[in-house]
């Protein structure tokens, strides 16, 4: 093995899991060709996994084999690293919020970043750029309620909103209405219907 190789995989197992490296991060140790060939056969040699466009992470060595990081994992690194917020989808806080039995089939998140695909393994998780205002509130239960509340959509709305203001906490809930000004008008005309506005 070369020593930029070596020195790639150092790198890649000093890293938590879902750790990501990018080409740019070994310009100092040889040209972009040298490094990006390294990289291809790392992967090739399944010592890397290529999870999107210049993005690699280190497979993960469980008690059951070799498997790909988790996606909770991999988005923590894109935030640490990017700045960006990433947050699940509006089915995936449906269903965390017990308002949806409903288990969604595809791995989707928000970002404030660009929209990506990254591939970890054989699961694809899509990021899509999300508006401002479903990621106003960030992970917090406001957000996640705002976000499940553009998935259930106008005619479920009301009911939902039932059940999460006795979930909420009290500051949670606030938080919410407190963000109707961002909102669509359908949402923050259901939001302020809520006990008697």
């Amino acid at each position: 093995m070369s020593q930029l190789a070596q020195a790639v995989l150092s790198v890649a197992q000093s890293l938590p899991e879902g750790g990501l490296l990018s080409p740019k991060e070994f310009l100092h140790l040889g040209t972009r060709a040298a490094i990006d060939q390294t990289l291809t056969r790392l992967t090739k040699e399944g010592l890397l996994l290529r999870v999107g466009r210049g993005v690699y992470a280190l497979p993960v060595q469980g008690r059951f084999g070799v498997r790909p990081p988790s996606t909770e994992s991999v988005v923590e690194a894109i935030e640490a690293a990017s700045g960006e917020v990433v947050v699940p989808s509006g089915a995936a806080e449906a269903n965390a919020l017990g308002l949806t039995t409903q288990v969604p089939i595809k791995e989707i998140y928000l970002t404030t970043g660009p929209s990506r695909r990254l591939h970890l393994g054989h699961r694809v998780v899509e990021l899509k750029h999300g508006n401002r205002w479903q990621m106003s509130m960030g992970k917090r239960p406001a957000g996640q309620a705002i976000r499940a509340l553009l998935w259930l959509g106008p005619d479920q709305a009301p009911a939902a909103l039932q059940t999460l203001h006795g979930v909420l906490e009290t500051q949670e809930w606030a938080a919410m209405r407190g963000a109707r000004n961002l909102l669509p008008s359908w949402m923050a005309k259901a939001v302020s219907e809520v006990s008697g506005g």
